[in-house]
């Protein structure tokens, strides 16, 4: 079937030297690696694993990070595969675009657009709470919100959004560089907070390190309620909702797998690395090891400082909740200040995914061409401006928290094919130089996939739903304007050859 289609490698590298399409290489294996842990360390690294730890696993939250950082780490190695072959912007929907076909390039595609069109205006909704919250903390009785009638409009995501979207068009190394010194900063507050908090550690909050199984009606949490806040596999099977014990764990491991998302986005911005076949691997396992390490120290602080029951009668627990309980309220100042630094250049790094998967997809037809343009400064501007207005926009006046778990279904997905395409990709072209190669093929991207699609499946079914929904939308774009006007559909892709972008292509 014609929309199974697939691209050759030599076609998609030589898009990335197309005139007037093409995206500079400007970026090391260090501003990579600190990509990654820029989006993946924000505001949830003082709050998932109390949540987690409060309302499913208890201090075996721990074994929860574990899960979600191996499967999140053989994850990303899939990414380091293709990225080593492909180093051209568009991610997981590049890679499917080479070996499953275009309908589930689009799908995937469609999929990391809601990703991070979603994340960017969630983090940038968060960003202008907590800058008023730590304004209120430090005595300055300001606030960001405005009301125009009965219209109500927060100026803080707007500003951090344009800032930003200034810096990306001006050119990613320098929106890297500003990316780096505040995420270097962030690391440092992370740390400091970590090794406050180890004095304040009691042994027999451990205990019992895996509390035993109980009906999710017995958590004092209010969000497990009614057949759409149940997770997808429970109410499929008949089970009744549970936290702590097993379940608990793996629960707890799909909740703290948003932690660490992001990595797909470092590859997203591959075609604008120097030597990309070395640079991206690396980079993504830099940050990978730096986020997995920080976040398992914050459990082990936040459930040894304070018990898991304590922590579970809080509405909102957080790291700054164990301080409070314990005594050291100062310490809500440090932890305030290093969200609000954190969750900036989360913002920045999801701009930047955001506009390269929509770039990608524009280059191959697949979305209007005139978006695919780059401006003097190397940068899609045209896609850059209106991907930051319609995020400013969203996040100013509406409620978007409530669909923030469909970022975990969109990188779950995302996730979930690319591991199934390293065995195909294997099969398909093992001609083809691969500078980094995933262990264990083709059981291991097998064993990633199920377990992707098993973290999926502990999602909520109103979460499933909006999913689908969301799906419908794409497959209506798809075959309403896409399918005809995909340049490989009409033979517009050049033959490249070789393993090097060539030095002009088509219009």
């Amino acid at each position: 079937m014609q929309i199974f289609r697939t691209k050759s490698v030599e076609q998609t590298l030589a898009e990335t030297g197309e005139s007037g399409r093409k995206l500079k290489r400007t970026l090391n294996a260090w501003d990579m690696a600190v990509m990654g842990v820029a989006v993946a360390v924000g505001a949830g690294i003082f709050s998932v694993g109390a949540q987690a730890a409060a309302f499913h696993a208890g201090p075996a939250v721990i074994l929860s990070f574990v899960i979600a950082g191996v499967v999140c780490g053989a994850a990303v190695m899939c990414y380091a595969e293709f990225a080593s072959m492909i180093p051209v912007a568009g991610s997981a929907y590049t890679f499917t675009y080479t070996t499953v076909g275009e309908i589930i390039a689009w799908i995937i595609g469609w999929d990391l657009i809601l990703e991070m069109l979603m994340a960017s205006s969630v983090i940038s909704k968060y960003w202008g709470v907590y800058l008023n919250d730590l304004m209120h903390l430090v005595g300055i009785e300001f606030n960001t919100n405005m009301v125009i009638g009965s219209f109500h409009i927060d100026i803080a995501p707007v500003i951090i959004v344009t800032f930003f979207t200034v810096l990306l068009v001006l050119g990613t190394k320098l929106s890297a560089r500003v990316d780096g010194a505040l995420t270097i900063l962030k690391i440092g507050i992370v740390f400091f907070v970590i090794i406050v908090g180890f004095f304040y550690v009691k042994a027999s909050n451990y205990q019992p390190f895996i509390p035993p199984s109980q009906p999710a009606a017995a958590s004092s949490n209010g969000d497990v309620s009614g057949v759409f806040g149940e997770p997808l596999w429970q109410w499929v099977t008949g089970m009744a909702p549970s936290i702590y014990g097993i379940p608990g764990i793996l629960s707890g491991a799909a909740l703290v797998f948003f932690a660490f998302i992001g990595f797909d986005v470092v590859a997203t911005a591959s075609e604008e690395a120097k030597d990309p076949h070395r640079t991206v691997p690396r980079g993504i396992f830099i940050g990978m090891c730096l986020v997995t390490v920080m976040y398992i120290l914050v459990a082990v602080v936040t459930t040894g400082m304070v018990s898991y029951k304590d922590l579970a009668k809080a509405d909102s627990p957080s790291l700054a909740t164990g301080f409070e309980l314990v005594g050291a309220t100062w310490a809500a100042k440090i932890i305030s200040f290093g969200i609000v630094v954190g969750l900036t250049t989360v913002v920045m790094v999801l701009l930047l995914g955001l506009t390269r998967i929509v770039f990608a997809m524009s280059r191959d037809g697949l979305l209007p061409r005139s978006l695919s343009t780059t401006g003097s400064h190397g940068t899609p501007a045209r896609i850059q401006i209106m991907g930051g207005i319609v995020v400013a926009i969203v996040a100013a006046c509406f409620n978007v928290d409530v669909l923030s778990d469909m970022v975990n279904i969109g990188t779950l997905s995302a996730f979930t094919l690319v591991a199934i395409s390293i065995p195909i990709m294997r099969r398909k072209r093992p001609d083809l130089h691969r500078s980094f190669k995933m262990p264990g093929n083709p059981w291991i991207p097998i064993f990633i996939a199920i377990a992707c699609l098993w973290l999926m499946l502990n999602l909520t079914v109103l979460t499933w739903v909006r999913f689908v929904v969301w799906l419908a939308i794409g497959f209506v774009l798809y075959f309403g304007y896409s399918y005809r006007h995909s340049r490989l559909g009409r033979d517009e892709l050049l033959e490249g050859g070789g393993s090097l972008p060539p030095s002009h292509g088509r219009a």
